[in-house]
């Protein structure tokens, strides 16, 4: 795969060098394991100064597909996991040292368990030196998006083109437009939430789907008998509650039964549609025509999966077949989550690799920086936001990163003057913090770590990166420093809608 920068000019070859990263992705029937290389190239002039872009990435190694291991209804088996995950790195010769980067996710249902969040650490943990551990639908539409390839086509149609993600419990729905991301929304609708067996008698109803479930008048109840016609109605019935919602078509109040989390308050108009995921697997394969083949997986899954195909034609939109599908959250955690920080720097190597860091975006402009009581205002003021937003209380810590954004160009007086506020804001909201991250989107992180550091005294200590852009409600994984001084960054999205502001 490649991230469209193959034939860039500015991209300078000789310095080239390559990344190893992972994905693992846990979800609600299934678990995968990817391994990809990431090719980093040196964008810059030799006169300017350095800049590195990820300019190719490489898939080399696809495990099986495993059932995600469960002790129950509410554990995950962390021992099995762990089993199959060393199996596959022996598999694919792959050293945890070698790891510098790629993603944990853990999704769907799974992510409701009992021990998800102990489980997704413990695994991050022992997966390699650079590897997040993260849960959240709204990451998952994103990465499933790009895994999918409908992040590549909304570049080449210049049109909104949509993913749905769907597996075992939940459908991540990604919307993009011109290769960035617009909205995300989630479903209670996955092939796990009505479980069967080959005699059409139901063994599982998830309460997530119970309340839809009544709203359209369907009586199941465990032990009770479904025929394949009345599989085939509710999974029809499903895919047409969520395509009413995507499209605006229909006012169907039982549509917000299947929301999970937050309404998308405006909805995209997409062009094309692609579905990915098991759901999206199967939707290639022929219709099961008795219960047993319907039932082959224990769940409604097979006749979901067809129910999504058929719905989507009654639709203004068209169907594309996805460059991946039940593979495409893992390629994109593996793949896709990797940014670098420009190479000068400064930073206390000590402190990597720091994981899940808040992100304070601070918006300055030219008159901020010649009006120093002005800019000690917006500071304060800023400062005291995400003291409220972000303040874990722990000490040893930043409670989150300050990242400079809108200024196109900070002299040497300007940037000495931006640094004693800054510090002096900080010192005084955050007395007791021993660390200050700073993150500038242009390149002047070294720099202005340098005034920070003089400026502290030593009382801080200083992370100070650049060539990075985030938002509001983002959260950074920094990694140990590469050849040549850059920093492999994670910037997780978790939310896109109603950011907190």
């Amino acid at each position: 795969m490649s991230d469209g920068m193959r034939n860039d000019p500015a991209v300078s070859r000789e310095q080239a060098q390559w990344m190893t990263s992972v994905g693992i992705d846990l979800g609600t029937s299934t678990t995968k394991f990817i391994v990809s290389r990431l090719k980093i190239s040196r964008a810059s002039g030799p006169l300017s100064l350095p800049r590195y872009r990820i300019t190719d990435r490489e898939l080399v190694y696809r495990s099986g597909i495993y059932a995600t291991p469960l002790k129950n209804e509410q554990e995950i088996d962390m021992e099995q996991t762990v089993r199959i995950l060393e199996e596959e790195y022996r598999k694919a010769d792959l050293r945890l040292s070698e790891i510098k980067s790629g993603a944990v996710i853990i999704t769907g249902e799974t992510a409701n368990k009992r021990n998800a969040e102990q489980f997704v650490h413990y695994l991050a943990e022992r997966s390699g030196d650079f590897v997040v551990a993260t849960a959240g639908a709204e990451l998952e539409a994103v990465l499933a998006g790009k895994g999918a390839g409908a992040e590549e086509r909304s570049r080449h149609i210049q049109e909104v083109a949509a993913n749905i993600d769907i597996g075992g419990g939940t459908a991540n729905t990604a919307f993009f437009h011109r290769g960035r991301c617009v909205g995300t929304v989630t479903f209670h609708v996955g092939g796990r939430l009505l479980r069967i067996d080959s005699a059409g008698r139901i063994t599982g109803i998830s309460k997530a789907l119970g309340d839809w479930l009544e709203a359209y008048g369907y009586d199941l109840e465990i032990g009770g008998r479904v025929s394949l016609a009345g599989l085939q109605d509710i999974a029809d019935s499903l895919c047409r509650s969520m395509f009413d919602y995507l499209t605006g078509s229909h006012k169907d109040p039982t549509a917000g039964l299947l929301i999970v989390g937050n309404e998308l308050r405006a909805l995209p108009e997409f062009a094309e549609l692609t579905v990915s995921g098991g759901i999206g697997d199967m939707a290639l394969l022929n219709p099961p025509a008795n219960l047993r083949q319907a039932a082959r997986y224990g769940d409604f899954g097979p006749v979901l999966a067809q129910a999504v195909r058929k719905a989507a034609q009654s639709y203004p939109f068209e169907w594309r077949q996805p460059a991946e599908t039940i593979r495409a959250t893992v390629i994109g955690a593996g793949m896709q989550t990797t940014e670098l920080s420009g190479s000068t720097v400064f930073v206390d190597a000590s402190l990597l690799p720091v994981r899940n860091l808040p992100v304070l975006r601070l918006e300055l402009g030219e008159h901020h920086l010649r009006q120093p009581e002005l800019l000690r205002s917006l500071l304060q003021r800023e400062l005291e936001l995400g003291a409220d937003w972000y303040s874990s209380g722990d000490d040893a810590v930043p409670p989150f990163a300050v990242l400079i954004a809108g200024l196109a160009y900070c002299s040497y007086s300007e940037l000495q003057m931006l640094a004693e506020q800054l510090s002096e804001a900080y010192r005084e909201r955050f007395p007791y913090t021993r660390i200050l991250a700073v993150i500038a989107e242009n390149d002047m992180a070294k720099a202005l770590g340098h005034a920070l550091h003089i400026r502290c005294g030593g009382e801080l200590r200083i992370l100070s990166i650049d060539q990075i852009t985030a938002q509001h409600g983002d959260y950074l994984d920094l990694g140990e420093q590469l050849a040549g001084g850059m920093l492999p960054v994670i910037v997780k999205t978790l939310v896109f809608h109603d950011k907190a502001r």
